[in-house]
């Protein structure tokens, strides 16, 4: 997940979809909300702004004070709702069918006019015109998606995945239409007509073509009807393996003298009242078990017991592999790998690999170093043997435990991270970055799904409006314990044409929701942003929610994704925000969290929440410390993971003598690069999950490490000398990385934030540079 992910919300979307259909018109979810008529925020006082900044704290941490803003307008709750994010077709879960019924209608008109196409002026505007089918879709798909996650009303839910299913087989009709992609190829032929294109025109039909081609779409009727079977073949697959990833054996029956070491609560927990304790195989009680268990050999069964899946499990990854490698076969492509990484910065399975083998030099001292620092204390524990794999989380602990002994300082860093200061503070760093702030507002009737909602407009120091962002922090039962983003409507440029359609309002072309204007004809649709947190609520209303470190760097990491949305401010939809290459979309969310242990950022911020005394930085420092245990170890099993990622998204499904052997393959790569022995009789690929997601990508996340620690180095000077709040290093990361959105190349991005001219053109020497570089946190 890109926290986590972040993922950026819609993977299962991203797979069902983008598998055979473009990506340009399925428009995966990455999308924004706003609000009903274009606002002028005349807040420029010193005084205004002291109080929106007082307000955005007190929101968050001051349960009255919520209470008492979120009501302000009393006289507003008896009027009729005015739909989620305050869309005029969602005032009732009704009206989610209605809003597709229409938004198909809209898309049929369009896909007339481009098929319709035969001036050079028509030819020139079907860039656009697929541009603007695709924000037709994605406005209900995207909203549709987080509605049937989120919210807590069963109706609404209902009501979504009615409506998302109702365009989802209008898609597969889109998927039929040949002429679509005829039309595309002929205006790109046409140079009278692509001449007239800008640059981000140019990449939107460059971007939509290479995804029709991944469709199929030109293949003979019968070969496309196989590509879409195979397609849905492995949405299934992936479903189903998603869902039985369990271990065959549920419980470790044990004598709890074997477990000595282990907090004796979660062993209470287990226990029957006996000896004996019944231990779960999978969820964090086993993770605690291995990293406090002192008797290696039990260690070494837990260990085991979580990484055997079923044959049943492993026969459907190997059948979703073959399915996949079959799908790239029809298409043309050596491989599943080399399909899907035609669009990414990597371009090709050989760049992956020759970027994993420099990183993995570059990593492998680090990981020597730890090894040893373990090995020593195993051998000072009177145990002579190697170390396991089973060992590395338990002494990773003992090597923390002699560290929090040292320092002998009571860890009390919480209390300096109210969650209102930690969303104060971003907004200050935002300000003083890129010019932007939030500012909290009122929500209308029906415009949220929760009480606990709180909205905050974005605001920018010369272009006023220009985003809208929904936080909904605080845990409460059925909600996902998942950190995520969700984009619910993506930035676009809404044309003339467009709002005069509209009855000459924007609001009404983009179905109620908020817009800015640039001048009196032209209109951007503002994206609209939604951030999903699991915070535990104060115990009392007198105690502001306070953030462990980690919670706080999690915030400011999915604060990267948004500010991507929110500065990404591209005038065609399809490359907004963080609608970009999948290896490119976690760099502003991992360079965030530099940000987050700052002692400059830190400055505008962490205040002890009774006494307003600053943070001393010596606590974030031994933090951090513990935090670098161990990096190298579980850097180098994300490298593996990696290296068996793109192994199993190869030819090698289809080529394997004897049939596809995932377990074979698994130990081939482990044998071969990992520094710890994996032991025989696990078949842990059964429990990567992340296969279905990424399909070739997973190296992605230690990609944009990479990138995000050279970044921190070279343009905001690490943090020296006040690096993490220099707006001339902000505008610089802004203006050559976030506002293009997807809308230039990665590697263009990456040559221009770090001066490095050679790297524009990417390619396998390229990312064998960025390997180089290492993830040095």
């Amino acid at each position: 997940m890109i926290k986590s992910a972040c993922r950026l919300k819609t993977p299962l979307l991203r797979h069902a979809l983008h598998s055979y259909t473009p990506r340009g018109l399925l428009a995966v979810a990455a999308t924004a909300t706003a609000g009903p008529r274009p606002i002028r925020f005349s807040s420029t006082t010193s005084h205004e702004r002291s109080l929106e900044d007082t307000t955005l704290r007190q929101i968050f941490d001051a349960h009255d004070f919520w209470l008492q803003f979120s009501q302000q307008h009393t006289s507003d709750l008896a009027r009729p709702s005015r739909g989620l994010f305050q869309n005029q077709y969602l005032t009732q879960p009704s009206g989610f069918l209605k809003y597709a019924q229409v938004t198909q209608e809209k898309c049929q008109k369009i896909v007339h006019d481009v098929l319709s196409a035969a001036s050079i002026e028509a030819y020139a505007a079907i860039p656009r015109q697929l541009d603007l089918l695709s924000d037709s879709l994605c406005r209900v798909l995207d909203i549709a998606d987080f509605v049937r996650c989120t919210h807590p009303n069963t109706r609404y839910q209902e009501a979504a995945i009615q409506a998302y299913a109702f365009l989802f087989d209008y898609m597969n009709v889109l998927n039929t239409t040949p002429g679509l992609n005829a039309q595309l190829r002929k205006a790109i032929s046409t140079h009278k007509a692509s001449g007239w294109w800008n640059e981000e025109e140019k990449m939107v039909a460059q971007i939509l073509l290479r995804d029709f081609s991944n469709s199929a779409i030109e293949l003979p009727a019968e070969k496309r009807r196989s590509f879409v079977e195979l397609s849905n073949q492995m949405k299934i697959l992936g479903n189903e393996f998603l869902d039985s990833m369990i271990p065959t054996t549920s419980y470790l029956d044990l004598d709890v003298r074997q477990l000595k070491g282990m907090d004796p609560l979660i062993l209470a927990r287990w226990s029957d009242g006996s000896k004996m304790v019944r231990l779960p195989t999978v969820g964090d009680v086993p993770y605690v078990a291995l990293g406090t268990v002192e008797d290696e050999a039990t260690r070494r069964d837990i260990y085991i017991a979580g990484r055997q899946s079923s044959k049943n499990q492993i026969k459907l990854l190997e059948r979703l592999m073959v399915t996949r490698a079959e799908i790239a076969k029809l298409s043309g492509h050596e491989s599943y790998a080399h399909m899907n990484l035609s669009d990414k910065l990597a371009k090709s399975p050989e760049a992956v690999n020759s970027f994993l083998t420099a990183l993995s030099a570059d990593n492998a001292p680090r990981v020597k170093q730890e090894l040893a620092r373990m090995k020593g204390m195993k051998v000072a524990d009177g145990i002579p043997t190697a170390i396991g794999q089973w060992d590395l989380v338990y002494y990773r602990n003992r090597l923390n435990v002699d560290l929090k002994s040292k320092s002998r300082k009571p860890d009390f860093m919480s209390a300096y991270f109210s969650l209102g200061t930690v969303m104060q503070g971003l907004s200050r760093l935002f300000n003083r970055l890129y010019g932007i702030r939030f500012v909290p507002r009122a929500t209308s009737p029906g415009e949220t799904w929760n009480s606990d909602v709180r909205r905050l407009d974005v605001l920018h120091e010369t272009d006023g409006h220009v985003a809208v962002l929904y936080c909904d922090l605080f845990a409460r039962a059925g909600k996902t314990p998942n950190p995520t983003h969700f984009t619910l409507r993506c930035s676009r440029l809404i044309s003339s044409s467009e709002a005069s359609e509209g009855s000459g309002s924007p609001q009404v072309v983009n179905d109620g929701m908020a817009v800015s204007s640039i001048n009196s004809n032209q209109f951007y649709q503002l994206p609209v942003l939604a951030l999903i947190c699991d915070f535990p609520h104060p115990p009392n209303s007198s105690v502001p929610a306070l953030l462990g470190f980690q919670d706080v760097k999690t915030l400011f990491h999915e604060m990267g994704h948004a500010i991507h949305s929110i500065l990404g401010r591209t005038s065609l939809q399809v490359v907004s925000g963080t609608r970009c290459p999948t290896d490119f979309a976690e760099l502003p969310s991992v360079l965030m969290e530099y940000f987050a242990s700052d002692p400059s950022v830190l400055a505008l911020f962490a205040r002890h929440w009774e006494s307003g005394a600053p943070l001393p930085y010596e606590m974030v420092e031994d933090s951090l410390l513990m935090q670098g245990r161990g990096q190298g170890v579980q850097t180098e099993t994300q490298i593996l993971f990696s290296l068996l990622d793109q192994a199993y998204h190869s030819s090698l499904p289809l080529n394997m003598n004897g049939g596809f052997d995932s377990t074979e393959l698994f130990f081939d790569v482990y044998d071969k690069y990992s520094s710890v022995r994996e032991p025989r009789g696990t078949n842990a690929q059964g429990f990567f999950g992340h296969l279905v997601e990424y399909g070739g990508t997973y190296y992605s996340y230690l990609f944009d490490r990479a990138i995000a620690a050279k970044v921190w180095k070279e343009v905001f000077r690490g943090g020296k000398h006040d690096g993490g709040v220099d707006r001339e290093a902000g505008e610089r990361y802004k203006n050559e990385v976030l506002k293009w959105g997807g809308g230039r190349s990665g590697w263009a991005c990456v040559s221009g934030v770090l001066g490095e001219e050679w790297l524009k053109d990417g390619g396998k020497e390229a990312m064998e540079e960025v390997g180089k570089w290492g993830v040095h946190d």
